[in-house]
């Protein structure tokens, strides 16, 4: 046995070594995988016996294996690779090659099944590469994991046996006939084919679904809802636990219909023909209540019995056909297998305003047992073996089983007949004669042509009992009929519950939650149960089976119609997680088969496909606006993700344009949850406009993903429309420039800079402030955007509330209406011709187009919808005035109000007690010339960047008291604003750091609102042309 183990192995190494990779398999515990350099050279058996090894592998049993991130290496002087196995020997030269380590282990633990059964095995933790990179100690003994197996599916028949018993419902004994009489032989079986076609191929699209994973209890709500989501998912559940409900209730009026007849027969009627099925009805769904709640097995064995009773009947049917008629069934219109019947069933003849989709709607709830497998799948122990099988024989047998009836009563049985033996011809005269009966001796012209009782009273068209009596023995028939019904109904009555329960538990809708509460060992939905018994005995009281036929079929081909689009979409997607094991499918040929659903379900009746449409929406808006917290990996996400990223690649494609430009926000938030109001301020005027990141430099300190993801939940939570990015760098300066770089895709890109205002930044370190500026610098040069929101409590909250936190924002720029308007939103915008602390202004003016576009995004929000704004523009020129009022005006911006200051004139009214402020600001950075000592003013300057110079400050003098005089203008005249917008000052690069934190010191100090500093990157970003 070791010599044909080893020329075995040798023979496989060989083999696979000639592509240069080798692999073998060390028991269970794991798989040793490595590339050789050349071809392996096997040697021969016998060889290998006399060394007592396999060639190209050791082996040991006393030393030490390769560590757990080694991998195996080659012998310089063997041909091939070497593994030592325990017990052949093996020296420490070898063990001490093989400890040589690389970066990972390619000796990887088997795959284990818990790893990857998410939230169904919580017990058991996939290890991360942190452990894997951590060194274990091996004993050298290769232990066999036996913790899992995988179970054997019980028999795909009980599956099949299931759909063919609620398949053969009450439709096939009581309507068939019927339908067979209305549509003729041959529409009828258009209409069996029609209907195996929908289901084919609905059962196609489920078999994939089925086999795509693991599909627990919920039948087609669980499939369409773990494919398309919850929005879809939600209210397909709803509308097809209601639908199995009635298709309960409509098995068991076709049963109380026939107790009804046989009481009649036996004249023992209680009260009249519709309150005596309506009586049965109630009295039949609580003796089938009363068989669930004793639980699945009794209900499996019942439906054995069941499926056992049915096969009698047909082979009583079958076999009763080829009997001889005597006189009693001639004058019912039997007469055996004749071609000038079949003939004449054989086209359509349509009575009472029947059409064809009249007709094709009562046969329809025939085909809907189709799914009773699907929604007990949780009770299978291989829905994905059994769901397959099972639900595509049941449709091959039972059409063969529905066209070999309507082919055989419509051969046997006439439309119309009296059921008189004394409607006997006499002679060959057939005059007045009317039928077909008239060709085999039989005249039922009287019955035909009378109306009401008179009329006749069997046939096709008249007897719903035809079956039996074309059958050997009528009785087994009618104990076919009650087992059809009895079953079908029970599978109903124990499927809707379950799919309700799944429902329940997913806590989609509200008020639900009580029914999803289960039960024993089998976790049996009670209370469920005892919904469905109500509804079935809401529409048991109606008694009208063709009624309920009409509105089943509607329910049930929407769901059929959702189950061939999830796997439609499912498909097209081309998600990686798609991969059902069963093959046998079309993405193309499903979308057909949803087509053709809905199509029929407007077909059948109009009206109640309308109201069913209008359901299912009402159902899906509620869904969609409440936003289940669920994730599911469902197609639609797949989808989105596909349109994401060939819209992204196609963006990129596409030049920017003036008039599609959007303020893209990288926000520099630090955890979002500390500064709701900065994360507010940007998300209202970036939601459903533009993108906005949230961007977190982590210095010194590092992030777990647990964090992270609790960081895009409270976004979410906030419905702030963000994403959340953090960085780990050395200092904030080089977290944004790197974030600034990196940040976006394609052209969703930043191309903003949003940070708060530092408010203690005179108390703050002098490595702190620089780095700060220099943020600011560097934006500058990056050709981006700037924006410092300043709120004059600060932005962040974490030491007051904690992560949580307040809408900050919102709550201090709540409206403050004056009279009847809104709240005022003021812009002071400086304009100057020569300075360039401000944006330079031209003739005719440019203005800058950011600081008026943000405060206009902002108007278009709900919150901030009555505000009125006004501007304030600070000029040279009292002629400017006239051209900037119909400059703005042509960017249609609806402002309330443009003020137009003389900068020569402003400084005649400025207080000294500002001035005297800003001083004390600037005061403890001031660089005299009794502190220098004798070194030059360079050399200071280098090993204290924050000082100011008295030439520096004089230099600037101006420019310092322009934002004093700008400070009091802003206070004054914004009182009661809501928010102040500023334009940001552009420093040059021989502004003092402090002097520039200082100017902006000044001009946001002393005002109750937040105030927002903003500057563009001097690049248009309004236009009043249309290209």
């Amino acid at each position: 046995m070791l010599k044909y183990f080893q020329s075995s192995v040798s023979w496989w190494l060989s083999t696979y070594s000639q592509n240069g990779f080798f692999c073998a398999h060390a028991g269970t515990r794991g798989t040793v995988c490595g590339a050789t350099m050349g071809q392996l050279t096997s040697k021969s058996a016998s060889d290998a016996a006399e060394s007592n090894t396999v060639p190209g592998i050791r082996f040991t049993s006393h030393g030490d294996p390769p560590p757990p991130h080694s991998s195996p290496r080659t012998d310089p002087g063997d041909s091939g690779p070497n593994l030592q196995i325990p017990g052949t020997g093996g020296g420490d030269s070898e063990r001490q090659e093989m400890r040589r380590s690389s970066i990972y282990s390619t000796i990887d633990m088997v795959p284990k099944l818990d790893f990857y059964a998410g939230s169904l095995s919580p017990r058991h933790v996939r290890p991360s590469l942190e452990t894997l990179r951590r060194p274990t100690p091996f004993d050298g003994v290769v232990q066999r994991d036996a913790s899992w197996e995988f179970l054997l599916g019980k028999i795909c028949h009980l599956e099949r046996v299931r759909c063919m018993l609620n398949i053969w419902g009450v439709i096939l004994f009581l309507r068939l006939s019927w339908i067979t009489s209305e549509a003729g032989i041959l529409l009828t079986c258009v209409i069996i084919l029609l209907s195996v076609v929908i289901t084919s191929v609905t059962a196609l699209s489920v078999s994939a679904i089925a086999t795509n994973g693991r599909v627990n209890s919920g039948g087609a709500y669980f499939m369409i809802s773990r494919t398309l989501g919850p929005e879809m998912g939600g209210p397909i559940g709803v509308v097809f636990s209601f639908a199995n409900a009635l298709a309960c209730a409509l098995n068991t009026v076709g049963f109380a219909e026939v107790i009804r007849d046989l009481l009649q027969e036996f004249g023992l009627g209680m009260v009249d023909a519709e309150n005596d099925v309506r009586i049965i009805g109630v009295i039949t769904v609580s003796f089938l209540l009363l068989i669930s709640l004793a639980g699945m097995e009794w209900e499996a064995k019942a439906q054995i019995l069941f499926f056992v009773i049915l096969l009698i009947s047909f082979a009583n049917y079958f076999v009763g056909t080829l009997i001889p008629p005597d006189e009693e069934k001639r004058s019912k219109g039997i007469f055996g297998y004749r071609g000038e019947i079949f003939s004449d069933n054989l086209m359509s003849k349509y009575t009472n305003g029947n059409d064809f989709f009249a007709v094709f709607a009562i046969f329809f709830p025939s085909a809907i047992g189709i799914l009773s497998g699907v929604n007990i799948s949780g009770d299978l122990k291989d829905p994905a073996t059994a769901i397959p099988k099972g639900t595509l024989g049941a449709i091959f047998l039972t059409t063969l089983s529905y066209l070999g009836i309507c082919v055989t009563i419509g051969s046997v049985v006439v439309r119309e007949a009296s059921g008189n033996v004394t409607d006997v011809l006499l002679g060959n005269s057939t005059d007045g004669c009317k039928g077909v009966a008239c060709q085999l001796g039989w005249n039922f012209t009287d019955c035909m042509d009378a109306v009401g009782a008179d009329g006749c009273q069997y046939g096709l068209a008249h007897s719903p009992k035809v079956l039996g009596q074309v059958s050997g023995f009528n009785y087994l028939i009618t104990a076919g009929v009650f087992a059809a019904s009895l079953s079908s109904a029970l599978g109903f009555l124990v499927s809707a519950p379950k799919v309700f329960q799944c429902l329940c538990r997913d806590n989609i809708y509200p008020y639900i939650g009580f029914f999803a509460k289960g039960y024993g060992k089998n976790d049996e939905p009670l209370r469920a149960y005892l919904l469905c018994y109500v509804i079935a005995i809401a529409f048991i009281l109606i008694a009208q089976l063709n009624i309920i036929a009409a509105l089943i079929s509607n329910f049930f081909l929407c769901s059929y119609a959702l189950i061939n689009f999830s796997c439609f979409h499912a498909s097209i997607t081309n998600s990686p997680g798609w991969r059902p094991s069963f093959h046998y499918y079309s993405k193309w040929t499903a979308l057909v088969g949803a087509m053709i659903s809905v199509g029929l379900m407007f077909a059948f009746s109009w009206r109640v496909a309308v109201a069913t449409v209008c359901i299912i929406l009402f159902l899906f808006a509620y869904v969609a606006y409440n936003k289940p917290q669920v994730n599911w990996g469902t197609s639609l996400q797949a989808g989105r993700y596909n349109i994401a990223l060939s819209y992204s690649v196609a963006l990129s494609r596409v030049e920017d344009h003036v008039k599609n430009f959007r303020p893209q926000c990288l926000v520099l938030t630090g955890p979002p949850n500390q500064r709701p109001a900065l994360v507010d301020f940007v998300g209202a005027f970036t939601k459903h406009i533009s993108l906005m990141i949230c961007g977190d430099v982590l210095m010194g300190q590092s992030r777990v993903a647990t964090e992270t993801d609790g960081m895009v939940k409270w976004l979410n939570k906030r419905k702030v429309r963000s994403f959340y990015t953090p960085f780990d760098s050395d200092s904030l300066r080089g977290g944004t420039r790197q974030l600034m770089q990196a940040a976006g895709l394609g052209k969703l890109k930043p191309n903003t800079l949003v940070l708060g205002f530092k408010t203690g930044w005179r108390e703050a370190s002098e490595e702190s402030l620089v780095d700060y500026v220099n943020t600011i610098y560097d934006t500058f040069d990056s050709n981006h955007c700037v924006i410092l929101l300043r709120m004059m409590d600060g932005l962040d909250v974490s030491d007051h509330f904690g992560y949580e936190g307040e809408k900050l924002f919102r709550r201090v720029t709540e409206i403050r209406r004056q009279g009847g308007g809104g709240p005022l939103m003021s812009l002071p915008w400086v304009s100057s011709s020569t300075s360039v602390t401000w944006p330079c202004m031209t003739s005719p003016p440019s203005p800058p187009g950011l600081t008026l576009l943000v405060p206009y995004l902002l108007t278009r929000r709900k919150n901030w919808g009555q505000s009125k704004v006004r501007v304030f523009i600070l000029g040279d020129e009292q002629n400017m005035e006239e051209g900037m009022i119909s400059l703005l005006k042509r960017f249609r911006l609806d402002f309330h109000d443009v003020i137009w200051i003389i900068r020569s004139r402003i400084f005649f009214s400025l207080s000294l007690r500002s001035l005297k402020r800003f001083e004390d600001i600037v005061a403890p950075y001031r660089l005299n010339e009794e502190q220098q000592d004798g070194a030059s003013e360079s050399e200071l300057k280098t090993l204290c960047p924050l000082k100011i110079s008295d030439k520096e400050m004089e230099a600037l003098r101006t420019k310092s008291n322009t934002k004093v005089r700008l400070n009091e203008i802003i206070r004054r005249n914004s009182e009661h604003a809501a928010l102040v917008l500023v334009s940001l000052p552009v420093p040059q690069t021989d502004c003092p750091m402090s002097l520039y934190m200082a100017w902006l010191e000044a001009l946001t100090s002393g005002l109750h609102c937040p105030v927002v500093l903003i500057r563009g990157n001097q690049q248009n970003v309004l236009t009043f042309y249309c290209q």
